[in-house]
C-alpha cells in the first residue's frame, strides 16, 4: 500500500511521516500531480493560514486533481489546516477551498476562559462512527492548535467534537472515504497513535465506505 504525503510548503511533513513511520507505514512526498499515480491513499497535512495554504496547494497543479480524488471516493486524511482545506471556503480568508466537503471554516467562539487559539490537550466526544475511534472505550485526550473549526453543512459530517468553553467544536469529519481531524494525531502521544494505526487498518481492509 503506498501513501502519499502532500508537501505544499506549509505542512507538518517531519511529524506526520515519523508518526507513521513509528507504525511501520512509509509515506512517499506529493508535490507534482504525476507523483499522484502511485498511491493509494493520501494525507494532507497543515499549519499555517486558509488563503496561504490554498495560494500553495494551487502552485503545485495538484488542487484540480484532489478534487477528482475526492469525487471517486479514493482515501484522504486531513490533518490540522488540511481538514480545513477540504471544505468550501473560510472566515480567516477569501480563497476557495477544495470543496471536498460542504460547509464552511469559522473563527472560534469567544468564550470566557478560553484564549484563541486553542492550544492543549482536550478529550474527543464521538458523535458518528469513523475509521479513526473505536465504537466504545475512554474519550481519548488529543493535542489542538487552531483559531478556526469546521462547521459542516451536514451534521452527520461531524464525527467528533471536543469542548472550548460552554460550547463544542468540531473536531473529527468523516464522509465515505474523505477524513480529517482539526488536532494533531502525529503530536497526540498513545491516541494518536492509535487512530493513525485504526486509519492504516482501514485501509488495509479495502478502505470500506462510512456511510
Amino acid at each position: 500500500m503506498e501513501l502519499g504525503l502532500i508537501d505544499y510548503g506549509m505542512g507538518n511533513l517531519h511529524s506526520v511521516r515519523k508518526a507513521l513511520e513509528r507504525l511501520g507505514q512509509t509515506l512517499n512526498l506529493v508535490s507534482t500531480p504525476d507523483q499522484l499515480q502511485s498511491c493509494d491513499a493520501l494525507i494532507l497535512p497543515g499549519v499555517g493560514a486558509f488563503d496561504p495554504a490554498m495560494e500553495n496547494l494551487t502552485a503545485t497543479g495538484l488542487v484540480p486533481h484532489l478534487k477528482q480524488w475526492g469525487e471517486h471516493q479514493r482515501p484522504i486524511l486531513g490533518i490540522c489546516l488540511g481538514l480545513q482545506l477540504l471544505f468550501e471556503s473560510s472566515a480567516e480568508g477569501s480563497s476557495e477551498g477544495l470543496g471536498l466537503l460542504e460547509g464552511r471554516i469559522e473563527r472560534l467562539p469567544d468564550q470566557q476562559g478560553e484564549r484563541i487559539p486553542h492550544m492543549g490537550w482536550a478529550p474527543l466526544s464521538w458523535r458518528q462512527s469513523c475509521p479513526l475511534l473505536p465504537a466504545d472505550g475512554p474519550a481519548p485526550w488529543v493535542y489542538f492548535v487552531h483559531s478556526f473549526a469546521a462547521v459542516p453543512s451536514d451534521p452527520r459530517t461531524t464525527a467528533a467534537t471536543a469542548p472550548f468553553g460552554s460550547t463544542d467544536v468540531t473536531a473529527i469529519v468523516w464522509q465515505g472515504r474523505t477524513g480529517a481531524c482539526q488536532f494533531h494525531p502525529e503530536k497526540s502521544s498513545d491516541a494518536g497513535a492509535a487512530m493513525l494505526h485504526r486509519w492504516i487498518g482501514w485501509l488495509s481492509a479495502g478502505a470500506p465506505l462510512v456511510p
